[in-house]
């Protein structure tokens, strides 16, 4: 059976110059090389065209007005429109019924005139006066890429179909505004919309959106829908086996004009393109895209879609990249710098990024924090190299965390409101303030600096006199330097209970007054239990009450406040 079909094979191949032969000496039963396909008027007609293949399709004209209208679905494609006239009247040996009639009029003598051409993806149309002598109309297809689909519309007589929903002059589509997560288009509206009475609707706008490319038609675009599903759901496509003779398969495909069936039609317009998500439909020219991604670029085509007829029109579509997420603000902070922390937008949570570089080989320091406000809930996250390191409350009373064994850091300041009715901390200048922050490079320190046991300030009665009092308080077993200040208590706010004004637990010495600092002096005790010191403040007034502030000033670190304390001298001594 091998010889056999290889004698075949060789047999065809022998006789593949047949067709090549002039027509007049071919038999007079011999079957068309070519299937014909009249175009009927008034009809849209669906063609598919097989890659490099040209199609022909024939008609004639019976009014003298005429239009054609090439939709290509998603190739580009070439196409043509000629009038073939006879010059003598066919031969009746000719006129066999196995043959049709633009057959025979193909082999008839005559001339063929060009009356239009196009390349391209888009609608063309051409439309113009019939020929005067024309005995027939051939329009020729052919798509160089692959196989496609594409469809043809015939008109006869003078003035638009009225199949096709009309274009605007200006069809493009406008980008009005570009967010971070949509974009609003608009259009100049089709005359098919606005002419038409609201009762009745039979044209909606449809509005698709992609990242890959505008479609110039809708069969476009549901073509690259398909595409994609088929890749989703990992189907392969489908191809015709190898055969063991290619050049008798190439002979076949050469002499026979057998078209195939596109896999998958494209759906029709009343189906409503259920596979394309129109993201706006309906019959205004001004539509929002939502629920994007920030930082990509998107195309953006309109269609104008004639259900009653089953047709459609595309605009010139449009593209636009939509913005970039908002990169929360990181700032450097200084070394030792002392800063406050604000949160303008008291009605929602806010957060504030910093990140810090220690000095020195052994990449240490000290992050000192205070809360400020007295409704606000402060949360402190510091983490490197993307890695959380700790997180934690930020109270009213100091914050240490010890920065070791990473090249910068990274803090973030979170607020959440815990109530209502309660303000930060004023400061001069009006200023309101959430968080006293500090942060410095910590040289040749093992962990957190020691804290005072108590931060109480103690008056002696028996030591208090007309221009003196005497006053002690805890120290450190670090040597620190330690500030008194004091003020002077007004006859109102003695009235009152003598209440200091000064209460708030952020109000450093930078606050204060040169005039009210009265001392600076350093301590140091190795024994914490015996680490207390005294100051006396001379210089004041008999019967008068003072207000005693204590800072305690380190290196690192926000200094501490001590708790207020309130003494009157004496009257008589």
């Amino acid at each position: 059976s091998l010889s056999w079909c290889l004698g075949a094979a060789f047999a065809l191949f022998c006789g593949s110059s047949w067709p090549h032969a002039d027509s007049a000496l071919a038999p007079e039963n011999e079957v068309p090389l070519r299937p014909t396909m009249w175009l009927p008027d008034g009809k849209i007609t669906s063609i598919t065209l097989p890659k490099g293949r040209t199609r022909r399709l024939y008609f004639t004209l019976k009014k003298k007005a005429m239009s054609v209208t090439v939709s290509p679905c998603d190739l580009q494609i070439e196409w043509s429109l000629a009038a073939r006239t006879l010059k003598e009247r066919p031969l009746k040996s000719l006129q066999s019924t196995k043959k049709s009639m633009p057959e025979v009029w193909w082999r008839g003598p005559g001339t063929e005139n060009k009356m239009h051409s196009f390349t391209g993806n888009s609608v063309d149309s051409y439309s113009g006066p019939s020929h005067p002598h024309a005995s027939i109309y051939i329009l020729r297809l052919r798509c160089k890429l692959q196989s496609t689909q594409a469809t043809v519309y015939l008109h006869e007589g003078l003035g638009p179909s009225g199949v096709y929903p009309l274009l605007p002059a200006d069809p493009r589509v406008h980008p009005l505004g570009v967010g971070m997560t949509s974009v609003t288009l608009s259009w100049a509206p089709s005359a098919s919309i606005t002419s038409l009475p609201h009762t009745q609707k039979s044209y909606d706008y449809c509005v698709l959106v992609n990242s890959q490319q505008n479609h110039p038609s809708l069969c476009a675009a549901w073509e690259s829908v398909r595409k994609e599903k088929d890749q989703k759901q990992g189907k392969k496509a489908r191809t015709r086996g190898v055969t063991v003779w290619p050049m008798l398969k190439e002979w076949w495909w050469q002499q026979w004009a057998t078209y195939p069936k596109p896999q998958s039609p494209p759906p029709s317009l009343t189906d409503d393109f259920a596979d394309l998500q129109c993201a706006c439909r309906g019959t205004e020219s001004v539509c929002t895209v939502s629920e994007l991604l920030p930082d990509t670029q998107y195309y953006f085509d309109v269609f104008v879609i004639d259900r009653l007829n089953d047709t459609s029109v595309s605009y010139k579509g449009t593209f636009a990249r939509t913005h970039e997420e908002a990169q929360a603000a990181i700032t450097t902070l200084r070394e030792g710098e002392l800063r406050w922390v604000t949160f303008n937008n008291r009605g929602s949570n806010s957060q504030q990024f910093f990140t810090f570089r220690p000095r020195g080989l052994q990449q240490s320091g000290l992050l000192t924090l205070q809360s400020c406000g007295g409704g606000d809930k402060i949360k402190v996250t510091v983490s490197s190299k993307g890695q959380v390191l700790t997180s934690q409350a930020v109270e009213a009373d100091l914050t240490h965390i010890w920065l070791q064994g990473s090249p910068s850091y990274l803090i973030h300041l979170e607020r959440e409101r815990a109530g209502t009715g309660h303000a930060s901390t004023a400061l001069p200048g009006g200023l309101m303030a959430s968080v006293k922050m500090q942060v410095s490079s910590a040289y040749h320190r093992r962990g957190v600096p020691s804290l005072p046991s108590t931060l109480q300030i103690k008056s002696f009665n028996r030591l208090r006199g007309c221009n003196s009092v005497t006053l002690a308080w805890m120290g450190t077993e670090e040597r620190s330097l330690y500030c008194v200040y004091r003020r002077k208590v007004g006859k109102s706010e003695e009235e009152a209970g003598g209440a200091p004004a000064h209460t708030a637990p952020c109000q450093g010495p930078e606050s204060r007054s040169d005039t009210e600092r009265v001392l600076c002096k350093y301590f140091q005790e190795l024994n914490p239990r015996r680490a207390v010191t005294t100051a006396v403040i001379g210089g004041l007034e008999p019967g008068m009450a003072y207000v005693f502030d204590v800072y305690l000033m380190r290196r690192w670190g926000i200094p501490i406040r001590y708790v207020s304390k309130t003494v009157k001298t004496r009257k008589e001594c």
